[in-house]
């Protein structure tokens, strides 16, 4: 059984009642959580319908209206976030989150009230947030309208209201990330909201993450922090990131069921008198109100309690978790703060943004001897301010201890609770997150902090046996993405430095095989750059040449036999550096008849690349793939001088 749109009338949200307009707006709120019932609400112009009652006489309805239309755009689509902009539902959400703020002070509501003018700011900065996230119309909107100011505002208010300054946290973040018109509005009240949130003190994980949005709002604004501030701001920024990847999620993800167990027995053993004196859910409602709804109710009554949650659970929305979680909300904030410091830390290790190098006299005259140059890519280079403060919080231990996590014992805690269970993808994510951490800090940061040469090699192997952690982690694309990005990193460096490798010739192999089995091609094209990077330093050892059979026919199935032109391009590049030089490469080309090979390969790709290339692959591709197509006549000629030598 699904929810009916057409039980949500017209004249239900235009109803003379307030308790009315309020229930139709919370029903659809509720409804549109089961994406399939979305369609069918934009059809029937749900959004303009909800759009007036955001500025409704009745406060009540403002929150409700702004949570259905919370909902639509984080249950849709990003196109349902775009078609909600276009359909100028900003306009009234604008209004209404300037006449929130000017309430604040106001006039305070009492406590006792059903909805207060934080409650209404809350899911109207919630909706703000959405949109920009999916919508890039809408941050230029957010941009002209000047709300900078307004989630200021909501930021500032922490104190009193976490819940609603963390929203204008997260909507901070979003909007400040490479929003180069956003810098100019910028001022001294914007960057102070952010350092007082980075010094506050309390210790719950709301904070935590509070603090840890607040430093990636500033690592986005670093270019209008004025000179004079920036090594202070950039010291509290990393402390605020090192403090959340201290926390042990490991140990208190299970404390926090057990508190959340313990709360339920405590809260059983008083059931009847709460039961007492709990009165039912819609007994505000005036009796008009209450006949007006009794349909609605009717049809909805069973899917409400068994449905109305499902899809908040497959969507894992952690801002859709109902009231009376708390245990399992401060888990959640857990593991996106962590998530979120690696995020801020991979954009530190990581920019295309020529702007990026202006935090003014800070930066050193010549950085380019901080950082290895590889054959595969040039890395880049971090200021000395920043390389040093990431050093002096000791961030790269950090990271390669989060490249372990989740801990068996937490997801198992989870696996046994049905509310938890999609707490385990967010522990994998921050795993998927600390190894794209590890990739970036290998390109751009000395690897002592890592454990010199015995380090690595341990840190090799770990990453190896990752892979072959369970049957499940080989399906798990991202992981694999960012487990083999790390690792081929890895063993450039320890190439590049002349550091043996650690791993036999099976676990190579088998890392290989079930990379090159993943249909995401750039795991594919890591576990090719992981055969040659391997293969180019074992054919400098005496008696490798066996393996570089092994690896040298995997290479040459690869080349002809894959469908994308990129990966059969990696191959070949994989091939002729194992088989650049040396007595044990020779040896082995002989042994696996590579020369013959190549030359039947050769025509097959010059026409695949004719016939294929173009249109299907980008200008920067296709040169690439012209320079591998002239790479491979002039190594087919090597290996014919040879064979006559």
């Amino acid at each position: 059984m699904f929810y009916d749109v057409r039980h949500i009338p017209r004249l239900t949200l235009q109803s003379p009642c307030a308790d009315v307009r309020e229930c139709a707006c919370a029903s659809i709120s509720r409804m549109v959580q089961q994406s399939q019932t979305i369609p069918s609400f934009l059809q029937r112009d749900a959004v303009r319908r909800l759009g007036p009652l955001l500025l409704d006489s009745c406060v009540a309805v403002r929150e409700t209206a702004a949570g259905a239309l919370r909902n639509l755009s984080a249950c849709g689509s990003p196109e349902v976030c775009e078609d909600m902009v276009r359909q100028d539902i900003l306009t009234p959400l604008i209004t209404l989150l300037r006449e929130c703020c000017s309430g604040f002070d106001v006039n305070p509501s009492p406590k006792n009230l059903k909805s207060t003018v934080e409650d209404v700011a809350n899911e109207a900065i919630n909706l703000l947030w959405n949109l920009c996230e999916n919508s890039s119309q809408a941050v230029s909107l957010f941009n002209k309208a000047g709300l900078l100011d307004v989630l200021v505002l909501c930021l500032e208010r922490h104190e009193q209201k976490v819940e609603l300054a963390l929203s204008a946290a997260q909507c901070l973040h979003t909007v400040t990330e490479e929003n180069a018109e956003l810098l100019g509005s910028v001022n001294v009240a914007v960057l102070s909201a952010l350092e007082a949130v980075l010094l506050s003190t309390h210790p719950d994980m709301q904070h935590t993450l509070l603090r840890t949005l607040a430093a990636g709002s500033l690592w986005n604004l670093k270019n209008s922090i004025p000179v004079g501030r920036q090594a202070q701001t950039l010291s509290a920024l990393v402390a605020t990131l090192s403090a959340s990847l201290d926390l042990d999620g490991a140990a208190l993800i299970p404390d926090l069921l057990q508190a959340e167990a313990a709360r339920h027995a405590n809260d059983a053993a008083h059931a009847g008198d709460q039961r007492a004196e709990s009165p039912e859910e819609h007994h505000h409602l005036a009796n008009g109100a209450e006949e007006e709804m009794e349909e609605m109710e009717e049809e909805e009554g069973e899917e409400r309690v068994n449905g109305g949650h499902t899809a908040r659970k497959n969507k894992d929305f952690s801002d859709l978790l109902p009231q009376g979680k708390e245990e399992l909300r401060e888990a959640t904030a857990l593991l996106l703060s962590q998530q979120t410091s690696l995020e801020v830390i991979v954009n530190m290790c990581c920019s295309d943004d020529p702007s990026d190098d202006e935090w003014e006299e800070m930066s050193s005259g010549d950085e380019s001897e901080a950082c290895e140059v590889g054959s595969l890519q040039s890395p880049l280079c971090l200021s000395a301010e920043v390389h040093s403060a990431l050093i002096h919080h000791c961030i790269p231990q950090k990271v390669l201890k989060k490249a372990e996590f989740p801990s068996p014992a937490a997801v198992d805690a989870c696996g046994r609770n049905s509310s938890w269970k999609s707490l385990i993808k967010k522990m994998h994510r921050v795993q998927c997150r600390a190894l794209t951490c590890l990739h970036n800090i290998l390109a751009t940061m000395d690897t002592e902090p890592l454990g010199g040469v015995a380090g690595l090699q341990m840190v090799a192997q770990h990453l190896a046996s990752l892979v072959f952690s369970s049957a499940e982690v080989l399906k798990e694309e991202e992981f694999l993405e960012a487990v083999t990005s790390a690792l081929r990193s890895l063993l450039q460096i320890m190439a590049s430095k002349n550091i043996p490798q650690c791993m036999s010739p099976q676990q190579l192999m088998g890392v290989c095989e079930a990379a090159t089995r993943c249909d995401v091609m750039s795991v594919r094209v890591n576990a090719l750059a992981i055969l040659g990077i391997t293969g180019s330093t074992l054919a400098k050892e005496t008696g490798s040449a066996d393996t570089l059979q092994m690896i040298g026919t995997a290479l040459l199935s690869v080349a002809s036999k894959d469908s994308n032109l990129v990966v059969c391009g990696e191959a070949l590049d994989a091939l002729f550096d194992v088989f650049a030089d040396g007595a044990e490469a020779e040896k082995a080309a002989r042994n696996i008849h590579l020369l013959a090979a190549l030359k039947a390969l050769q025509p097959v790709f010059k026409s695949k690349l004719r016939k294929e290339g173009k249109g299907n692959y980008s200008p920067e591709q296709l040169c690439v793939l012209d320079n591998i197509k002239v790479n491979l006549r002039r190594f087919i000629g090597y290996l014919e001088t040879l064979k006559k030598n």
